[in-house]
């Protein structure tokens, strides 16, 4: 009687373990999905997102599979420390926004190939209700940071200094902040570089009819600094 209980534990135990580890990659696949359109909505980098979203369930449907096989052997364990000390990963990811959910997607993989359904579904939601909540106040009270390149020609009769005095006047209206940083006066042919903070975009079009009204002649630059890729 105790032998037939043994070998009908032995025939079942395979086939739980394979339901286990269907269960776990579904939930894997699914907690993936909802970090991708996290990703999606929330993220700030100018790569290709969509390209960058199908490596998340890539990773960690491999990360579960894989701690699913190596966690009740120890040999499968050291032979799996062994096996990636020769591997070597070549290509960059430059955005720490990138990396951060790339770590996410692993510890998906870790936790439900340990098993840890609950613990991990709750902890993957609320650190994406977390970071969705901190995206969504920083974009409302987000300037745009922008560089303002401005040249034109001074009449004599003007004179630079009330020219800049104008342009101070004009920038003043439609911007929070206001930092010049260089100026250059070469034969009546001025040259303005400024640092500004601009919040949301219509003041930026009210500032460019602006400037086409008072200046007509003038030559401006703009460039959103926020936006720049980091190096």
């Amino acid at each position: 009687m105790n032998a037939a209980h043994v070998l009908e534990a032995a025939s079942t135990t395979p086939s739980l373990q394979l339901v286990d580890l269907l269960t776990n990659l579904l939930i894997s696949a699914g907690l993936t999905l909802v970090v991708g359109l996290h990703y999606r909505f929330f993220g700030s980098t100018l790569a290709n997102r969509d390209s960058f979203i199908k490596v998340f369930p890539f990773v960690a449907l491999t990360t579960t599979l894989l701690i699913s096989i190596v966690k009740s052997s120890l040999a499968l364990s050291l032979g799996l420390v062994g096996a990636l000390s020769i591997v070597r990963f070549r290509t960059p990811v430059k955005e720490p926004e990138e990396l951060a959910y790339l770590f996410l997607s692993i510890t998906i993989g870790l936790g439900l190939g340990a098993d840890f359904r609950l613990p991990t579904t709750v902890a993957v939601v609320l650190i994406l209700a977390v970071m969705g909540a901190v995206q969504l106040r920083s974009k409302k009270r987000q300037e745009r940071n922008l560089y303002l390149s401005i040249g034109l020609d001074v009449p004599q009769s003007t004179g630079a200094s009330e020219a800049i005095a104008r342009i101070h006047e004009l920038l003043a209206k439609h911007c929070s902040r206001l930092d010049l940083r260089r100026m250059d006066n070469d034969h009546g042919h001025l040259e303005l570089v400024y640092y500004v903070d601009m919040r949301g975009a219509e003041p930026l079009g009210q500032l460019a009819g602006d400037f086409q009204t008072q200046f007509p002649a003038a030559r401006v630059t703009l460039l959103d600094q926020s936006r720049l890729p980091g190096v």
